[in-house]
């Protein structure tokens, strides 16, 4: 089965397809892709939805590595509004 595995930062990203068989799961694709040591790695999601490595794939699935925030939304919201509502802070 083909599985999409996607790893992104502010200012680039990186995306790779593997080939895995039936039963794999989540940190099989993460070693046949040669992030099973990602650095920076706060959590994973598979198809949007927080998982752990030991979860089962299916065809088509996308695996994302997930990094921590540098800014918490609500502080990030917090500051704008101290601010008159001016441009958003933190990196994007």
């Amino acid at each position: 089965m083909r599985v999409e595995l996607l790893m992104a930062w502010p200012r680039r990203h990186e995306q790779r397809w593997v080939e895995l068989p039936e039963g794999s799961r989540v940190a099989d694709a993460l070693a046949a892709a040669g992030w099973q040591d990602a650095a920076g790695i706060a959590g994973l999601a598979l198809n949007g939805r927080r998982v752990d490595a030991s979860t089962p794939l299916e065809a088509g699935d996308r695996v994302e590595l997930l990094r921590a925030l540098e800014l918490d939304p609500k502080e990030a919201r917090r500051r704008r509004a101290s601010s008159g509502g001016g441009e958003r802070t933190g990196k994007s």
